[in-house]
């Protein structure tokens, strides 16, 4: 259910996971009028449950955003279903376009979009995305212990994805995929009991609505029951582009983020940042504590430019007196 939208927020929040609900919850308890708008396509929601998250491990992703959004409700925020086009003005004055033609005005704003996955263009792979076919071993090594995993070499941090995956099981194995495993790279893997596989992978193979295995480009199919797959990693940001605001590669080579700083500040003055948009990493205890985190910092901001303007009025009606007292002078009305 949408609320209400009204003109005028003090901030707006795009993005409605755990970093946007969380920075929301807490400007809310701040006694700030908030906004969240969502486009409601999280990233988790493939996966059947979060894991690492204390006190809520295994909640489904969609439980667990409707609760967070019932707590944002609960202290006067406000909750819309929607997708932002773009982003114009500057703090204090901030202006989004909905692809609806809905438009919202705001003094600050908290980007909490998220990032979407590309994964490599091979048949059947996107298809058990979430499921069977894994990216993190934080996430879900835990339930495919002692699987039959493999590891398709789609980047830079493939190696150390296969090298983490065998604390959970001791048959790895690391699909090359055309690529070359340097010297040192095959030591490692060798230590840890994974063997490279060579050869391209042409197909992900599956039986009975499971994963069966992968398919090499000579036919062979290498029978596993987890592929793991780094993706290219994109911030989800086209919205900003008004602003000047674009990604920029990530140092680990892993895909795009919004460049911030620590806080989750951006180059543009009243637009924070906070969860994979900028942390391609974060998992969704980290995406929500720094949702809270830069949150902090946005009540902060307001309250100073507040208290700003609170103490160049007396300054501002001081000038226009002695202008006034002035100008009469010269009329001889004084």
């Amino acid at each position: 259910m949408d609320d209400q939208v009204e003109d005028f927020y003090e901030v707006l929040v795009i993005g409605g996971g755990a970093a946007g609900l969380s920075g929301a919850l807490t400007l809310a308890r701040a006694r700030r009028s908030v906004l969240v708008v969502d486009a409601g396509e999280p990233r988790n929601a493939p996966a059947a449950g979060v894991h690492g998250l204390l006190g809520l491990e295994g909640t489904p992703p969609g439980e667990l955003l409707e609760r967070g959004r019932a707590e944002v409700r609960s202290y006067g925020a406000h909750v819309t279903r929607g997708r932002v086009r773009s982003v114009e003005g500057e703090a204090g004055a901030f202006v989004a376009s909905l692809e609806d033609g809905r438009a919202v005005r705001a003094a600050r704003v908290l980007v909490a979009t998220g990032l979407v996955d590309e994964l490599p263009d091979i048949p059947g792979l996107a298809e058990r995305w979430g499921r069977d076919v894994l990216h993190c071993p934080y996430c879900h090594g835990w339930e495919v212990r002692d699987e039959p995993i493999g590891v398709l070499a789609t980047g830079p941090m493939s190696v150390h994805q296969a090298l983490m995956f065998s604390q959970w099981s001791a048959d790895v194995l690391f699909f090359a995929n055309g690529t070359t495993v340097e010297a040192e790279q095959a030591e490692r893997l060798a230590v840890r009991g994974i063997k490279v596989i060579e050869g391209r992978v042409v197909g992900v193979e599956t039986v009975a609505d499971a994963l069966a295995g992968v398919r090499l480009t000579g036919g062979e199919l290498v029978e596993r029951g987890v592929l793991v797959v780094a993706g290219r990693m994109v911030a989800r940001v086209d919205f900003l582009a008004p602003l000047g605001l674009t990604p920029v590669p990530h140092p680990m080579g892993v895909g795009e983020h919004l460049a911030v700083e620590a806080m989750g500040r951006s180059a543009v003055e009243g637009v924070w940042v906070a969860g994979n948009a900028t942390d391609v990493s974060a998992q969704v205890g980290a995406a929500g504590a720094a949702g809270t985190l830069v949150a902090a910092q946005i009540n902060a901001d307001l309250v100073n430019a507040e208290i700003d303007r609170a103490l160049a009025a007396p300054r501002a009606f001081s000038a226009e007196a002695e202008r006034e007292v002035a100008a009469r002078a010269e009329q001889g009305k004084l």
